[in-house]
């Protein structure tokens, strides 16, 4: 499913993130920027020790990555050329926060792709795995943030795509999307 936002394009796509050839893809990532599971280790074992070296670089000077904020590093063996690592929140009821949390992961992200000068990029679905966001309403938040990026960037990124897991998380994004109503054509 492809959808227009100016001159960028918003896909949704199911898939496998680590097999995508975005410039950029992001990274679900925990606070110890370390690699775990789901999305995190999946992309920490496909782009090979070159991925976990900056990490480490990137915590030894800085400590543990908070919540809502994002960093970059190379891609190591994978086709896109960098990972935005980002760290999402955990689902709490709805009360902590995690929507602003949540909304700021794919900002921060889209931000470093455009100070990087990279023209697309691939998001995972963040926090709907192991840190239990309910995609029904994790999904209208990313696609949200996502488009308020673009249409306030005009003309910094091409495309950007979601990879999502399964068809469930598939549907849910594509449902969330047919659902807005603010998407700039």
């Amino acid at each position: 499913m492809e959808q227009r936002i100016g001159a960028a394009t918003l896909e949704l796509r199911t898939g496998d993130i680590t097999r995508d050839t975005s410039d950029a893809i992001v990274n679900a990532a925990n606070s110890s920027l370390l690699g775990g599971g789901g999305v995190d280790g999946a992309i920490h074992r496909a782009g090979g020790p070159a991925i976990l070296a900056e990490c480490r670089e990137i915590r030894a000077r800085r400590g543990s990555l908070p919540t809502g904020q994002a960093v970059i590093t190379t891609a190591g063996r994978l086709e896109a050329r960098r990972v935005i690592h980002t760290v999402g929140p955990v689902w709490r009821g709805g009360t902590a926060g995690e929507a602003a949390l949540l909304a700021s992961c794919y900002r921060e992200s889209l931000a470093l792709a455009r100070e990087h000068r990279l023209r697309t990029v691939a998001f995972p679905s963040i926090s709907t795995g192991a840190f239990g966001y309910p995609l029904s309403l994790a999904a209208p938040v990313a696609l949200q943030s996502v488009i308020d990026e673009v249409t306030g960037h005009p003309g910094a990124l091409d495309r950007i795509r979601f990879v999502l897991f399964d068809d469930l998380t598939y549907a849910a994004y594509a449902e969330a999307l047919a659902d807005l109503d603010t998407v700039v054509q």
